[in-house]
């Protein structure tokens, strides 16, 4: 058997909710004229949960898929790591019913909370996982976002949506895959430009709390625009100087699907071309952590992903966190 050196993604999955909305919905509960969202965002429908529907549900679809698209036996997935700011339940972790849906039954199970880079960083650990144990693991990133949005608040209401997208990496004796580059990043300066004010420690869910303390606030649209395209920017830079690769090498650029927007400038600010990158936003929003799973398993449908092709991913969200991956097929 040959060293493990490398992980490589043997399988993709995703699941999207069937319930589509459309921007005119919201344009008119919002009184926006008609085709205000999609000319500052790029998005044109989102898919939303229905009542009832759970984030485990959404996110073991995902898994089950990436599961079988990789041939993998599910009793030797080792870990199973579930990116989601959207958990059922605040305790217990949702990744170990997960697990269990999915009849993962030697798998040990976490959630990762990084909000829209939470994919960045769980796919990061996993690749170390593989490397160091030699064993597959299985990556999902899942949110509904639906019930966190404040109809209220024209910021947030035009942007989210509810998706999973989910990988499972497995070992590979190819030190060309995996893991070529990386760059994390944090700015806790600007903690609270992205938050959901109630329910942790800090202010706890209570009698008489207001209703929007419990929903995602964006303090400041223009801010936030800015902070994320200069940390994609220079993250992105730094994970390809990391692989030592330059711009015109990359195959595909997958980043977080935040807006059309922000997604085209980084892509302008390090010299990749309109055409390289892999957009599903105008048909899914942002579905936060679940972007770029969702976008990989998508772009694998339309185009497969060949020996050789150089990926660059990168995010940033709420916290300020962000980080991009340099991956090769």
């Amino acid at each position: 058997m040959s060293p493990v050196k490398a992980s490589r993604i043997a399988g993709f999955g995703h699941y999207v909710p069937a319930r589509r909305v459309e921007n005119a919905q919201i344009e008119n509960q919002l009184g926006l004229e008609p085709g205000w969202i999609e000319r500052r965002t790029g998005i044109r429908a989102r898919r939303w949960a229905v009542d009832g529907e759970l984030l485990v549900e959404i996110a073991a679809r995902a898994g089950c898929v990436a599961l079988y698209d990789a041939n993998v036996n599910p009793g030797d997935i080792a870990l199973t790591i579930l990116a989601t700011s959207t958990p059922d339940h605040l305790l217990p972790p949702s990744a170990p019913l997960l697990a269990h849906h999915l009849g993962l039954a030697n798998s040990g199970a976490i959630d990762l909370a990084g909000a829209c880079s939470g994919f960045i960083y769980a796919l990061t650990l996993a690749d170390g996982f593989v490397k160091t144990q030699g064993k597959p693991v299985l990556v999902v990133a899942a949110n509904i976002l639906s019930r966190r949005i404040n109809p209220a608040e024209r910021a947030s209401a035009v942007l989210f949506a509810d998706a999973a997208g989910a990988v499972v990496l497995v070992p590979s004796g190819d030190e060309e895959r995996g893991v070529l580059g990386l760059e994390l990043a944090s700015d806790g300066s600007r903690y609270d430009l992205i938050s959901i004010p109630a329910g942790g420690s800090k202010q706890p869910f209570g009698p008489g709390m207001a209703a929007e303390e419990c929903l995602m606030t964006m303090r400041d649209g223009r801010e936030i625009f800015a902070q994320a395209v200069q940390m994609m920017t220079l993250c992105a830079r730094r994970a390809l100087a990391s692989a030592g690769l330059q711009a015109a090498e990359v195959s595909r650029f997958v980043p977080h699907q935040a807006n059309a927007r922000i997604f085209d400038v980084v892509g302008e600010n390090i010299g990749i071309e309109p055409e390289r990158i892999v957009r599903t936003i105008a048909e899914y929003g942002n579905s936060s952590a679940a972007t770029i799973p969702l976008s990989l398993s998508l772009a694998h449908q339309a185009k497969p992903f060949v020996s050789g092709e150089k990926l660059l991913l990168t995010a940033a969200g709420a916290g300020l966190t962000g980080g991009a991956v340099v991956w090769g097929i």
